[in-house]
């Protein structure tokens, strides 16, 4: 039987038996909320056609849309929570970080290709690594965060190693690490994600965040791309 992908199993090494995690009991009660019937009775029907689904929204007209950063930042406390009590280590959490970044950004690349097939009359899929790294630098990260990367770096000992460096990485504002797993990366969420884009435009790599503050920037971020070896051979050929 064939094995699921480890991208999509970040689940699978939990504590918790599959039954469990999908056991209403087994959730917390501040989770809990009335049955249907009694909102129904104390709200009311809500007259159909008075919020329009979800799903039938333009997608182009949501792209400056923002979400709440006290929303995220709860949410996404909440998943590092989660995942922290089912793993052995710190590189065990930064991998399932990864991993749910990966999911996150074959999404956000899937609605930018979109976007920019919708809105050109000659869209275009960049074949070339540099252009992509500038892609993700400027776009994905203003997709993802509002705002572009601080900086693009090239490793001067390794030919295969790029860096995006992020001084003040929004996804790690509210996240408070203990003393002893100071080495831990949140930001391995956001690593996922450019792992996932540079994947899904043919450009595999390996990628990992690491922290590297300095004086004037505490929380500076270096997200380390180390390409795979396929990539480098064409583009020799491409040159």
């Amino acid at each position: 039987m064939q094995q699921p992908h480890p991208r999509f199993s970040v689940l699978s090494g939990s504590s918790l038996s599959s039954a469990e995690h999908l056991s209403p009991t087994a959730s917390s009660t501040r989770f809990s909320l009335p049955s249907a019937t009694s909102i129904n009775t104390a709200l009311g029907t809500p007259k159909p056609g008075v919020r329009p689904n979800i799903y039938d929204r333009n997608l182009n007209k949501t792209r400056t849309s923002e979400v709440s950063a006290s929303a995220f930042a709860f949410l996404f406390s909440e998943v590092v929570q989660y995942t922290q009590k089912r793993v052995s280590g710190i590189n065990d959490l930064e991998r399932r970080l990864n991993t749910l970044g990966y999911r996150a950004g074959t999404r956000v690349l899937e609605l930018m290709v979109w976007r920019a097939e919708s809105s050109s009359k000659a869209p275009k899929r960049e074949i070339r690594f540099l252009p992509a790294l500038m892609s993700i630098h400027t776009q994905v990260w203003r997709a993802v965060f509002g705002r572009p990367a601080d900086a693009i770096e090239k490793s001067v000992e390794n030919e295969d190693e790029y860096m995006i460096i992020d001084n003040d990485p929004p996804i790690e504002r509210h996240i408070s690490v203990p003393k002893d797993m100071n080495q831990l990366s949140c930001s391995s969420f956001t690593a996922g994600i450019v792992e996932a884009v540079l994947d899904g435009l043919g450009l595999p790599a390996r990628v990992t965040a690491h922290h590297t503050p300095t004086q004037q920037f505490p929380s500076r971020t270096t997200i380390l791309i180390k390409l795979d070896k396929s990539v480098l051979e064409r583009e020799e050929i491409l040159k």
